[in-house]
């Protein structure tokens, strides 16, 4: 693998960010990005626009594992081929659906944290467990409830097909990383202190990064009342195959045991 070009924020080295147009405003922190928290037009089109970008790093990251490790098992650098053709598609939808809705790229700061920390990893175990396992997990735990949101409090239901749509794909992109940190680590021991040391290393970066109290965005509006959280989605976390006690333990972290409960009454 080529060295790895690098940036440092907070005093966190992760991976410098990948190549954007002209016209895009690359922020490295939340209160650098701007944001609304009600569903004005311009609202709208900073969601998808932020959204958009975040297809892009996810293609951007499984693509860079197949150039950074050619020497990944063919069945995995397939996953990740296909994964790379979802992302792409997911990206383009969303960039025509912003152009539908009056907006344009680059009319947002953009960041691409994910990217940074996943990309910066110099194994695929690695790789698949932070942008895979945990963010691309993370998502899905929010696109179980945000096209509802579109339907509900933007009358808008063609988004909320769309992300439906999107979401749907995510599952797979999640599956079939938790398939693979399962054989490759049972193949080889060490990728388990590998694992460990890439969910450290996002768990650190995390904490750099995270908002000051009280910070606000560049429009003013406090960063935490924009952070979007979402409830475990035990159903599509079962079907992205994380096991029940995997399942009880992120519901114990967020004291929503009575979530799994339900699931099972």
């Amino acid at each position: 693998m080529d060295p790895i070009e690098s940036k440092v924020v907070r005093g966190m080295k992760m991976r410098k960010d990948p190549a954007r147009e002209a016209c895009f405003t690359v922020a490295d922190t939340d209160d650098q990005m701007i944001s609304w928290p009600d569903w004005s037009e311009q609202s709208k089109r900073e969601r998808i626009h932020r959204h958009m970008n975040n297809e892009m790093t996810t293609t951007e990251v499984a693509a860079q594992c197949l150039a950074d490790f050619p020497d990944t098992d063919w069945d995995l650098r397939m996953e990740l081929a296909r994964q790379v053709w979802d992302e792409s598609r997911h990206c383009m939808a969303l960039y025509r659906r912003l152009k539908e809705l009056g907006g344009r790229k680059g009319e947002f700061p953009i960041a691409n944290f994910e990217w940074a920390v996943s990309s910066y990893l110099d194994s695929v175990v690695g790789r698949i467990t932070v942008m895979n396992r945990t963010f691309e997990a993370g998502t899905m735990d929010l696109m179980a409830f945000i096209p509802d949101g579109w339907r509900q409090k933007a009358n808008d239901y063609e988004t909320a097909e769309l992300l439906d749509a999107i979401a749907a794909d995510e599952i797979q992109h999640v599956r079939f990383a938790n398939q693979w940190v399962h054989k490759l680590c049972a193949k080889d021991k060490r990728n388990l202190f590998r694992v460990a040391q890439a969910v450290s290393f996002m768990d650190a970066a995390q904490k750099a990064l995270a908002p000051p109290e009280g910070s606000t965005n560049l429009m003013g509006i406090s960063v935490e009342e924009f952070s979007q959280t979402a409830p475990i989605n035990v159903e599509d976390r079962r079907l992205a195959e994380f096991s029940d006690d995997e399942i009880s333990t992120l519901l114990k972290q967020h004291d929503l045991e009575s979530l799994l409960e339900q699931q099972e009454a």
